[in-house]
């Protein structure tokens, strides 16, 4: 796998492994002894990123991924980068499959949280904490001022924002350099591509969720697909309903037409297009199959020139898409 660079120094594999579906939002929850398998592999595959989060677990464990992601890393400790997020909880009292956020960014809220995302995988330092949402009740100097006395304190190396604007990115880099800044970015999804001349001025890296709008880029929907109401967040998402199949299929004969050329997979060109588009941009697909695994890193290999990009991105500008899920709801936080 290559390698690329987040931030100044923090190297990590040219796509990562985000790790939330193996416990929340993509179904059932499998089985720790098969995900932790699974995650072994990705190690031997050359991924060194895994990312996680605090949040990501079932409503028995609401932490449940984070210690099944550490587990499984312990053998690889020293050879991969855990990153994990801090700074919302779900509401409680949603019988919602996609329940509200709410945020809590609270200095006090940190440090408590720190000490579990480090106790839960079993770890003596996080490589990147992100803040999984701004908290607009705290403000952003406040939030970095935390880390960097985490990072003194040697219980992070990194740090990094979900979902922030400019100016959040700038205020925060004042205060602590900030590394990485992990947003929803897809082909669906490019509202975000505003953020890369602060990125470049500032020299923070991108980490991309949902690089394939949550599976919908993988070309393995359709309108007969079914999706599990209690469980799975897509039963919900507005790019998988029958209607918006027929919106996206230009996006999908385009993506169908250049995995042809060039002998891969759609979701292949997806994250293709994606790893082109700027070096310090890293995506974090997620899987619970082997074969996934192996197919995504394998898009670090497709070649595309800068032509070839041009074109995919003028076809995107130009071709009429269905709404794409944004993200979950935020609800106030009790006082």
């Amino acid at each position: 796998m290559q390698i690329r660079t987040l931030g100044k120094e923090l190297q990590v594999s040219a796509i990562g492994l985000g790790c939330m579906g193996m416990s929340h939002a993509y179904g059932a929850p499998s089985g720790h002894k098969e995900m932790e398998d699974l995650l072994a592999q990705a190690v031997e595959i050359g991924y060194t990123l895994f990312d996680t989060a605090e949040v990501y677990g079932t409503r028995e464990d609401p932490h449940d991924n984070e210690g099944l992601v550490g587990a499984a890393l312990k053998p690889y400790r020293n050879r991969v980068v855990l990153a994990t997020k801090f700074g919302i909880r779900f509401a409680g009292d949603s019988a919602q499959v996609n329940r509200p956020l709410q945020l809590d960014s609270r200095p006090e809220t940190i440090r408590r949280s720190v000490e579990g995302s480090l106790k839960r995988p079993g770890t003596d330092h996080i490589d990147l904490y992100c803040q999984h949402r701004v908290d607009p009740a705290v403000p952003m100097e406040e939030v970095a001022g935390v880390m960097s006395e985490l990072i003194q304190e040697g219980k992070i190396r990194y740090w990094g924002i979900s979902e922030a604007t400019e100016q959040d990115i700038r205020r925060a880099h004042a205060v602590c350099p900030v590394t990485a800044v992990q947003n929803r970015y897809s082909m669906m999804a490019r509202w975000h591509e505003n953020l890369f001349p602060v990125l470049e001025e500032l020299g923070i890296g991108m980490v991309a969720f949902s690089p394939l709008a949550n599976g919908f880029l993988s070309g393995k929907y359709g309108k007969d697909s079914q999706f599990d109401p209690v469980y799975d967040y897509r039963s919900k998402m507005p790019q998988f309903s029958p209607q918006a199949v027929d919106e996206n299929q230009e996006l999908l004969s385009l993506l169908a037409r250049l995995a042809q050329e060039k002998q891969a997979a759609p979701a292949q060109i997806s994250l293709a297009w994606m790893l082109h588009k700027k070096p310090y941009l890293v995506p974090i697909p997620g899987t619970r199959k082997i074969r996934r695994l192996e197919e995504n890193a394998g898009a670090a290999s497709i070649p595309l020139t800068q032509q070839e990009i041009d074109q995919i991105d003028q076809a995107l500008d130009a071709m009429s898409m269905s709404e794409v899920f944004g993200g979950s709801d935020v609800v106030k936080r009790p006082s």
